[in-house]
């Protein structure tokens, strides 16, 4: 069962061995380049909307989606006109 509250996250994240949890609010319409990232993350939207592009792969993600993303691997990110905010977990 998906976890409900941050704290339940952050909880379920640690324990499957992540080292960091924190909350990310982006502004309406950002858009990030193709980058890359030094950590693995898991991370679920909790509100807005974003869409995250890998290869050419494009994921269409709003509140209550999860996704994840390995060590340095590139994508671009994308943000809705409300912008977003998710629960990220990463993997130092």
């Amino acid at each position: 069962m998906p976890t409900s509250t941050f704290d339940e996250f952050k909880a379920q994240t640690l324990a499957e061995g992540f080292d960091e949890v924190l909350e990310r609010t982006w502004p309406a319409d950002a858009r990030l380049d193709t980058h890359t990232h030094p950590f693995a993350l898991k991370a679920r939207v909790v509100g807005g909307e974003m869409w995250l592009t890998v290869g050419d792969q494009i994921q269409h993600l709003k509140a209550g989606d999860d996704f994840a993303l390995d060590r340095e691997v590139a994508h671009a990110e994308r943000y809705g006109h409300q912008g977003a905010t998710y629960w990220v977990a990463r993997r130092n």
